[in-house]
Formats: structure tokens, sequence, C-alpha cells
């Protein structure tokens, strides 16, 4: 099995990038005098997190987060609920969640400060996009959320660092949509040529070329 989950990612891992991005371009990049808002993704070593301006999101395009409606921006991440939510997720866990279809969860971060402050060590990313580019993009997660029978939001308890709380998603984490291939189908919904890809790297690599690194990792050595 071991053996059979290490080949199958290898493969994946070379073949996703060559997918065709299907970002729309009549959304990016912005046209000249249209109205733009600015998004920030957040590398956390092995995923990324999508940094909004709360005032930027339509509300009706959102679910009601009351906890978070004092905070000036939110940082949406996604992935395997059992993986994401463990403090020490371990092989076996993250294995599991490559080769079986697993239940997912969101993760939302209320910041009072602009990420770079934040995230003083971790790669930031600007991205400029249309603003109905951001307002497609923000409609992209909200459908990601599960709903209970009166049409709210699922919370799961505290989050990970800071203000944040994890809340269950409709989705299925597996091996052909991880945090990170989320992440990037999330920014094709705003327009951005980017493709699924596995890791970190590879989503940060395409994204430098789309935008700003506005913070660089700072050097360890």
């Amino acid at each position: 099995m071991w053996w059979l989950l290490v080949r199958v990612t290898f493969c994946l891992i070379a073949v996703l990038p060559a997918c065709s991005a299907t970002g729309s371009n009549t959304l990016f990049p912005p046209l000249p005098g249209e109205p733009t808002r600015i998004i920030h993704v957040v590398s956390h070593d092995w995923h990324a997190g999508i940094v909004v301006q709360q005032s930027d999101i339509h509300q009706a395009d959102w679910p009601k987060l009351a906890e978070f409606a004092h905070m000036d921006y939110l940082e949406i991440g996604w992935g395997d609920r059992a993986y994401y939510r463990s403090p020490e997720p371990g092989l076996f866990l993250g294995a599991q969640a490559l080769v079986f279809p697993t239940t997912s969860v969101l993760h939302i971060v209320g910041m009072n400060r602009p990420p770079e402050a934040t995230f003083p060590n971790s790669e930031i990313i600007r991205i400029e996009l249309s603003a109905v580019g951001l307002a497609q993009m923000i409609r992209r997660i909200a459908q990601s959320f599960s709903r209970d029978e009166n049409g709210s939001v699922i919370s799961l308890g505290p989050g990970l660092y800071g203000f944040s709380r994890f809340f269950a998603s409709e989705e299925k984490y597996h091996l052909l949509m991880t945090c990170n291939s989320w992440t990037a189908v999330v920014l094709q919904a705003a327009g951005c040529p980017v493709n699924p890809t596995l890791t970190v790297d590879g989503l940060l690599s395409q994204l430098r070329n789309l935008g700003k690194v506005q913070q660089k990792k700072p050097d360890r050595h």
C-alpha cells in the first residue's frame, strides 16, 4: 500500500501542474480603470491561506459569521477534517486523507492587523483582483460551508491560532483535491490562471507570476 501511495503521489505531482488552468481571462488581470480589490496568499509551510478584507465581502454572498464581525481581515483555509484539526496529525492521518475521500473543514481566522504584521515569518503574495472576480471567489468559498437544517454554518470549535474557528465543509478531501488544490480552484473562480497543485511550493511558484511578493520568508540560516 505504501509503495503504491508514493508512486501515485509522484505521478500526480508531475501531472497536476500541467493541467490547463480554468481561470477566466475576462476577469484577470483587471482592466485599466476597473474597480479592483486586494487579497493576500499566505504560506504556512505545508498549505496556504487566502486573506481578504472583511469590508470587501458582499455579505449577501457570505455566511453569517457573527463572531468575526469585529475583525478587519479574514484568513480562509481548507483541508482534511481529522488532519487539519489534530495538534499532531502524523503520517497515518496524512496518508489516510490522501488515499480515501475524507470529510473536510474550513479554517477561518479573524485579524485586525494586516497579514504581514500577523504572519511575520511567512511568505505573503499580494494579488490584485477585479471587484467582480473577488465577488465570484467569495461565492465559491461560501459554497464550501456545510449548513444545518436552518441554513446556518456548522461550527466545529476553536481553530489553530489567533482568533479562529473550524467550520464543517461540504467538500471531500482526497489526492486530487488537497488543501493547495482547493486554494487554486478558489483562485480560479476569481479569474486567476493557476493550476491545481499538491504542494504549497507549486502553488506559490505560480502566484509569484500573478502578483507581488509582499513579504519573503525570513532566511533561517
